[in-house]
């Protein structure tokens, strides 16, 4: 299942190297949640989720954070386990870069 939302994105971080002869390559995006709603919480949190490799965190890491963006996600599923993947990510407006 496919969907859009729109996010404020917290942060994001670049990894790519190699780790005893295994090649890794991701960009992690931090965003804004809700808490679950309930008698001992209340408010937000940031939660990470994984958008492709490292190339994606050079498209936002100029920008003046954090931003609105929509986001394009996908459900997947093993059979087991439900998985959330951000496929694509795009600013709301044009956004001011930082010096």
């Amino acid at each position: 299942m496919q969907y859009e939302s729109t996010i404020v994105v917290l942060g994001a971080k670049s990894s790519k190297g190699d780790f005893n002869g295994r090649p890794f390559d991701s960009t992690t995006i931090y965003y804004q949640a809700d808490l679950a709603s309930g008698e001992n919480f209340a408010g937000m949190v940031g939660t990470e989720i994984k958008w492709g490799a490292s190339f994606n965190f050079e498209k936002i890491k100029n920008f003046k954070f954090p931003f609105a963006a929509k986001g394009k996600f996908e459900q997947v599923s093993n059979g087991r386990a439900m998985v959330t993947i951000l496929n694509d990510l795009q600013p709301e407006k044009a956004l001011e870069q930082k010096s």
